[in-house]
């Protein structure tokens, strides 16, 4: 199945030309790793699929209800500091329905599915402020997940995390692609981390330089 498909895009900040000539489709199961230096363009195509930009020419077509994408901004982990628990932060990805209770039981019951499977119980009913920069990630990476995705987009997710939380970071989005056929879209610089998922390659600069298998990219 065909979840996304990116056609002919261009998209420009004032007179500045971020990206161009854009073409891409990216199927169920896959796992993309958006490629590129800083200003290359990544942020602004992420942005631009998850409805946060609008297009100058072009189109992008998600062939999944919107709310079956879940999308992971690039975010200052240090400078989370508001009086909100990771409960409460987390349970934010169910509010898709208006009806009372506010949260039903299926909501309740996969809350408890994914803090099992993020690690994170123990920190459930603690202040976003009071916890570590992995901590706070995994929180957010639970608050995308308990949408029960068919699409999961991340900008550079492992911004300002050590090399171990990285890891983790990573071993947990393999296991989601792997065992539940979660689609993911990601924005990194840390390759070697992912080299083992054997992910397909999108290389950015300004336009798509290369997309395919990682043993073809050489890097730019």
């Amino acid at each position: 199945m065909e979840i996304l498909e990116v056609k002919n895009l261009k998209v420009s900040y004032s007179n500045h030309t971020a990206i161009e000539n854009i073409n891409f489709k990216v199927n169920e199961g896959e796992y993309v790793c958006l490629m590129g230096e800083n200003g290359s363009g990544k942020s602004t195509l992420i942005k631009t699929i998850v409805g946060l930009k609008k297009a100058d020419e072009g189109e992008v077509k998600i062939n999944i209800p919107l709310d079956k994408l879940s999308y992971l901004s690039q975010t200052n982990l240090q400078d989370l500091d508001f009086p909100a628990t990771a409960r409460e932060i987390i349970m934010l990805g169910r509010q898709e329905h208006k009806k009372l209770p506010f949260y039903t039981l299926k909501d309740k019951e996969i809350y408890k599915e994914v803090i099992k499977s993020l690690k994170i119980e123990n920190i459930q009913d603690k202040r976003i402020g009071d916890l570590s920069g992995g901590q706070k990630q995994r929180v957010f990476i639970a608050r995308a997940l308990i949408k029960q995705p068919k699409l999961l987009i991340l900008d550079e997710p492992a911004t300002g995390l050590d090399y171990n939380i990285t890891k983790e970071l990573y071993d947990i989005l393999e296991k989601k692609n792997k065992e539940e056929k979660l689609t993911i879209i990601m924005a990194t610089h840390d390759l070697d981390e992912v080299e083992h998922i054997k992910p397909r390659i999108i290389c950015l600069l300004k336009t798509i330089k290369y997309d395919g298998e990682m043993k073809g990219w050489k890097g730019l």
